[in-house]
């Protein structure tokens, strides 16, 4: 259904292609005159110069040793967070670092530190005959994962994560999804206690980007459940609940002759009235207004509040 390919090589391909189906057609063989429902080309990544990777300009850039530095799933990632799939994008080593750390936090938002820390002195010292698994062993899961019900808090950030995520994938947004993936990281690292069940989700959510590592943590918190590992390859695709994003507040902009002064917090489901009484009680509003007349009062519904004065 969908062809993916740039511009460079898919022109004859799909010429190729096109002919192959058209005969098949003909003949009763398929059931659709064009093999293809959907075309995107994705854009050229450039050198770090900005110009086509050439050998003969020098600027090639060998995956081998982004792979060595930074592993494959840094590598994978950082492709896809470089811009829109469809645009011309230069190469930057040191964005590679960025995803990397990025990858890093999510490593710490599951593996408690001082048990990694021992891992790695026990790699140093093991001999070829040890299994990496019984070294991956040594490494615990962070105290603060529980198996509890999540708040309304944490529910909130993760389903707000599917809802992009999945939407922007569908897209073939790469890069925003991944934007949004942080986000759900930033938050997720600062919860006292992160229940099982929400990084489950957001490891599935990462998995298409990051195979490598998430397989590893997901690992991790089947122990939690005494389960056997199986591969989160199978696991169902997430859905968010459109009930858990629904605001219970609102922050509304306050405008005084169109200028803004203040923005205000109110109920989701205040009433204008409301609304209007909220910004002229505002101090900062009340700043504008003292000792004058208030013409008109403007309120559009959920966005703006703009009070006009002579």
């Amino acid at each position: 259904d969908l062809y993916v390919g740039g511009t460079e090589h898919a022109v004859l391909h799909l010429l190729y292609a096109r002919f192959w189906h058209k005969v098949l057609f003909d003949l009763g063989c398929v059931s659709t005159p064009e093999p293809f429902f959907k075309l995107v080309n994705q854009g050229l990544i450039l050198g770090e110069d900005g110009q086509k990777m050439s050998k003969s300009r020098g600027n090639v850039v060998n995956p081998d040793d982004i792979l060595v530095e930074f592993g494959a799933d840094a590598f994978r990632l950082y492709e896809m967070f470089m811009g829109p799939l469809e645009m011309v994008k230069p190469w930057n080593t040191r964005g590679v670092e960025g995803v990397y750390r990025f990858l890093g936090r999510v490593w710490r938002l599951f593996v408690d530190e001082q048990s990694e820390t021992e891992f790695e002195q026990a790699e140093t010292l093991t001999t070829k005959t040890q299994r990496r698994e019984e070294l991956l062993k040594i490494i615990q899961l962070n105290s603060a994962i529980k198996n509890m019900p999540a708040t309304p808090a944490q529910l909130k950030t993760l389903h707000a994560c599917i809802k992009k995520v999945t939407e922007h994938l569908d897209g073939l947004r790469f890069n925003t999804a991944i934007s949004a993936m942080m986000v759900f990281v930033n938050d997720a690292i600062t919860w006292e206690t992160k229940p099982v069940s929400v990084l489950r989700e957001f490891l599935i959510l990462l998995q298409p980007f990051a195979p490598h590592i998430v397989e590893e943590l997901w690992a991790k918190l089947s122990t939690l459940n005494s389960q056997p590992s199986t591969s989160l390859t199978y696991a169902c695709w997430p859905k968010f609940d459109p009930a858990l994003l629904v605001e219970d507040t609102l922050e509304i902009p306050v405008q005084v002759n169109g200028k803004l002064r203040d923005v205000i917090k109110v109920p989701a489901n205040a009433d204008n009235a409301t609304v209007e009484a909220a910004a002229k009680a505002s101090e900062k509003v009340q700043q504008f207004i003292a000792g004058k007349t208030i013409k008109k009062v403007i309120v559009v519904p959920k966005k703006l509040v703009n009070i006009v004065v002579v």
